[in-house]
C-alpha cells in the first residue's frame, strides 16, 4: 500500500499550495514516504523538498484511506494512506516552482472553491478550521470524481 504525507502550513490567513499541472488541481505539498520513514519524517522531507522552506512545529491533522473503485463493480483498483500534518509557519522563502509544479499563497477561504479533488478539499478545511484530528475513507472513480467519504473527528490530544 501506498502511504503519503502532506503538510499544509498556514501563515496570515493564507495557505500555501501546490498547482500540479495535469489538472490544474490545487494540493498540500507533500509526496510518498520512504521505506523506514515515520509519518512526520516523510511530511518534514517532502515540504523541504517541494517548498525549499522548513515547516515550523508541524502536527498532524489527518489520517485518511483513500479508495479508487470501479463504480459499477465496486472492485478496488488501488487503494492508499495519506497523512496531513499543518504548521502554522515556515522559515525560509518557498520557492516559486517546482518539478511538481507552481507553489502559491492563497487565502485560507480559497480552499472552498479552488479546484481540487473533493476529499482534499474535505481534509484541507478541516485541518484549517478544526481542532483535533480528522480520520476517513474517501472513495473515487479512476477520474478522481469522489464517490464517497466517510469522515471521523476526534478531540482528544488536541493539536491546536
Amino acid at each position: 500500500m501506498q502511504r503519503i504525507a502532506n503538510l499544509l502550513v498556514i501563515k496570515d490567513n493564507y495557505v500555501l499550495l501546490l498547482k500540479k499541472p495535469r489538472r490544474n488541481w490545487y494540493v498540500a505539498p507533500g509526496g510518498k514516504m520512504d521505506s523506514g520513514e515515520s509519518v512526520y519524517e516523510a511530511a518534514v522531507r517532502e515540504f523541504k523538498e517541494e517548498t525549499g522552506a522548513t515547516p515550523v512545529e508541524p502536527k498532524v491533522k489527518g489520517i485518511y484511506t483513500m479508495m479508487i473503485m470501479e463504480p459499477e463493480t465496486k472492485e478496488v483498483l488501488d487503494e492508499w494512506m495519506l497523512y496531513t500534518f499543518v504548521a502554522k509557519d515556515l522559515i525560509g522563502t518557498p520557492y516559486e516552482s517546482n518539478r511538481e509544479g507552481l507553489l502559491e499563497w492563497h487565502p485560507v477561504e480559497s480552499l472552498q472553491t479552488l479546484p481540487m479533488a473533493e476529499g482534499d478539499r474535505s481534509n484541507l478545511l478541516f485541518a484549517v478550521s478544526q481542532s483535533g484530528v480528522q480520520y476517513g475513507t474517501f472513495y473515487y472513480t479512476e477520474e478522481f470524481e469522489l464517490l464517497e467519504e466517510r469522515l471521523q473527528n476526534s478531540t482528544e490530544g488536541d493539536l491546536n
